[in-house]
């Protein structure tokens, strides 16, 4: 079931390859292949899409077996005078890829669905990817680091339909057992930085 779900996404991203992007809220923050956390992590995210302005988001996640599910809240300052966008998105994740001998990555299909609301221009996004990564642990030092990409295509219902790619690369450091910093950038139809604090329990 998982090796025929990995394939249904490899196919849907390389199909869209040619179009176009990111994460439920329309951010560049992506997700590393498995979860820092036993049961739950909050923690906030600011985000510079290439675009310009700035987004600001609180986030929450909860665990469950090799699956976890996210909600993410914020507003996104466009700047030039123009109205704040409120965003809104959940996300799930779910381990597919466990890294082998011949592949020496693990791999999570993150999928989800969120809004960007603003008067007279608001749209649905709808993302689907798949992260692969693996965990690194310096020797001699209690920081372990998550480096990984993202590709991941994704629709955009605004009174039409479009249908976008983006590669996102980010890293995960776990800097104690309660907290990690987070970056993460996209390149492709969206372009931009994230940087993240998130507490984990």
């Amino acid at each position: 079931m998982h090796h025929r779900l990995t394939s249904l996404v490899l196919g849907a991203l390389l199909a869209g390859a040619t179009a176009g992007a990111a994460q439920a809220t329309g951010t560049p923050t992506f997700n590393a292949p498995y979860r820092a956390f036993s049961r739950s992590e909050i923690g906030l995210l600011l985000s510079f899409p290439n675009g310009g302005g700035t987004a600001f988001e609180g986030a929450y996640r909860f665990a469950s077996d090799k699956f976890d599910l996210g909600f993410k809240a914020g507003l996104f300052d466009p700047g030039s005078g123009l109205n704040t966008v409120f965003l809104l998105g959940v996300e799930a994740r779910e381990r597919v890829i466990t890294h082998t001998v011949d592949f020496p990555l693990d791999g999570a299909l993150v999928f989800g669905v969120g809004g960007n609301f603003v008067s007279g221009g608001s749209s649905l996004i709808v993302p689907v990817g798949l992260s692969l990564g693996r965990r690194v642990d310096p020797q001699g030092s209690q920081i372990s680091i998550v480096p990984y990409v993202q590709p991941t295509m994704f629709l955009t219902f605004d009174g039409g339909s479009n249908v976008n790619f983006t590669l996102g690369l980010g890293a995960d450091f776990r800097l104690s057992r309660a907290f990690d910093a987070r970056i993460s950038a996209g390149l492709g139809d969206l372009k931009g930085v994230s940087i993240g604090a998130v507490w984990v329990h």
